[in-house]
């Protein structure tokens, strides 16, 4: 086997379920347009990487880019700490990076994904290569592989977006990771969650006020591609709506 093939192969190998044509793979607009990677769904037993908090992953799946400005627009409304530009962006649970992608088009102080899975790492550092490449990026992206529970939140304002990344023994592990870093600042973290079925985790988390929750809407554009990537899928498992629920929290301290 020539060194070609075996790398073609080696590639297939590491290819996740839910990433190929025959596990359903359908590109979304946003990965045809920019030219990258960030399609495809994957269910939370098909992530891997070893980790103890492996069996508490929901799925891999790219935020529709219309909610995402949407829920950001309606954040901005809400007097967060610091401008975008003292403000640092975390997404927790990246993935392969697209609300990474859509926050660095902004001018956030920086922006930072923690992801645990190995090979969506890879394939999200690619993008955030091409993204800067492309001249899209207005501020520094930078990406760690490892627990959302054990990562360090920047000092001064944070935002953390959330994609129901995680079940609710992770969830509660991140809010109280976060209580502890953030603990005398009050004020300084927010949170966006999108699609949040571990909203009671929250409510239950002294410390965090809920400045909103309610439903975003999709794009017309985003409902179809959702719907006609969903439709694709092999087994079924998941669907989709014209719409996110979504919740922002501010951590406002104990008393």
């Amino acid at each position: 086997m020539n060194a070609k093939r075996a790398g073609l192969k080696a590639r297939t190998r590491r290819r996740l379920p839910g990433l190929s044509v025959a596990g359903g793979f359908v590109r979304h607009p946003f990965d045809e347009v920019n030219g990258v990677r960030t399609s495809g769904l994957v269910a939370g037993r098909n992530l891997k990487s070893g980790h103890l908090h492996d069996r508490h992953a929901t799925a891999y799946y790219g935020v529709a880019p219309s909610v995402f400005r949407s829920l950001i627009q309606r954040w901005r409304r809400s007097r967060p700490a610091a401008p975008l530009e003292g403000t640092t962006f975390v997404d927790v649970g990246a993935g392969m990076g697209r609300a990474m992608l859509l926050a660095a088009e902004m001018p956030f102080g920086a922006v930072i994904g923690v992801e645990l899975n190995p090979t969506l790492v890879r394939i999200a550092r690619r993008n955030l290569a091409l993204w800067r490449k492309a001249g899209r990026a207005r501020a520094p992206m930078r990406l760690v592989c490892g627990d959302a529970a054990e990562f360090g939140f920047a000092d001064g304002p944070c935002v953390g977006f959330l994609f129901n990344p995680f079940g609710a023994a992770v969830m509660r592990r991140v809010l109280k990771s976060m209580a502890v870093q953030v603990g005398s600042r009050p004020g300084q973290l927010d949170i966006l969650y999108v699609n949040n079925e571990q909203e009671g985790v929250l409510e239950a988390m002294a410390g965090f006020v809920r400045l909103f929750h309610g439903r975003i809407r999709r794009s017309r554009a985003d409902a179809v591609a959702d719907r006609r990537i969903l439709a694709n899928q092999p087994e079924g498992e998941y669907a989709s709506d014209d719409y996110e629920d979504c919740s922002i929290w501010r951590w406002m301290g104990r008393d």
